[in-house]
C-alpha cells in the first residue's frame, strides 16, 4: 500500500495544472484556448506574459523535484523504489494530467525538475545550455529537443568517466522519447520554417 500511495503522489504532483490554475485565478482564461493550446511554461509565456510564464515553469520544475523527493519522506523511506521513477511518473503526470482533462505540458519542465531533484549540478549545466541554445536557435521547442539530447549524452559520458549510474542513463532515455513524441507539431513547423521564435534572448 505504502507503494502504490508514493506512485499515486507522484503522478498527482505532476498532474497539478499550473498553467491552467495561473490562468483562471489571475487573469480570467483558460489557456488552453488560445496559443498552442497547451498547458506548460511556454505557452503561458505566450499567452499570460513573462511574469505568469516564469511561475508556471517554476512551479512545473518544482513537481519534479518534489516527486523525486518523496522518497527522503520518513513514511516512504523504505519503499524501495528508486526516485528517478516517482520523477518519470511525475513527467507522464504533467503530460496526462487527471485534474485538467489529461491534456498537459510537454514534458520539458517538470524533466528538469527531475534532474534538480537527482543531480543539481547536472540540471545547472544543463540550464546554462538551455539560455545558450535559446539564444542561438530563438526556439524553445528546438532548444528542448537538443537539449534531451545533450543531457543524454552527458548522462553516458558521466556513466563512463565519472561515476556509473545506469538509472539515470534510463531515465534521460525515458524524457528524451517524451519531450520529442510531445514536440511532434513543433518538429514538422520547424522543418517548414514556420515555428514561432522569441524575441526576447
Amino acid at each position: 500500500m505504502t507503494t502504490a500511495l508514493v506512485l499515486l503522489l507522484a503522478y498527482l504532483l505532476g498532474s497539478i495544472p499550473t498553467g491552467l490554475i495561473i490562468g483562471k485565478i489571475f487573469f480570467k482564461t483558460d489557456i488552453r484556448e488560445h496559443g498552442s493550446g497547451n498547458l506548460g511554461g511556454t505557452n503561458t509565456f505566450r499567452v499570460l506574459g513573462k511574469p505568469a510564464g516564469l511561475i508556471v515553469s517554476l512551479i512545473d520544475i518544482l513537481k519534479g523535484t518534489a516527486a523525486v523527493l518523496l522518497v527522503a519522506l520518513p513514511v516512504f523511506a523504505d519503499v524501495g523504489i528508486h526516485p528517478l521513477i516517482l520523477g518519470a511518473i511525475a513527467v507522464i503526470g504533467h503530460m496526462y494530467p487527471v485534474f485538467a482533462g489529461f491534456r498537459g505540458g510537454k514534458a520539458v519542465a517538470t524533466s528538469a525538475g527531475v534532474l534538480l531533484g537527482y543531480n543539481w549540478l547536472f540540471f545547472l549545466i544543463l540550464l546554462g545550455l538551455f539560455f545558450l541554445l535559446l539564444k542561438l536557435t530563438k526556439m524553445v521547442s528546438l532548444t528542448s529537443i537538443l537539449l534531451s539530447l545533450i543531457a543524454f549524452l552527458m548522462a553516458v559520458g558521466s556513466h563512463f568517466l565519472i561515476r556509473p549510474d545506469v538509472p539515470l542513463i534510463l531515465l534521460i532515455s525515458v524524457l528524451l522519447v517524451f519531450i520529442v513524441y510531445r514536440h511532434r507539431a513543433n518538429i514538422t513547423r520547424i522543418r517548414q520554417g514556420t515555428e514561432p521564435k522569441i524575441t526576447w534572448i
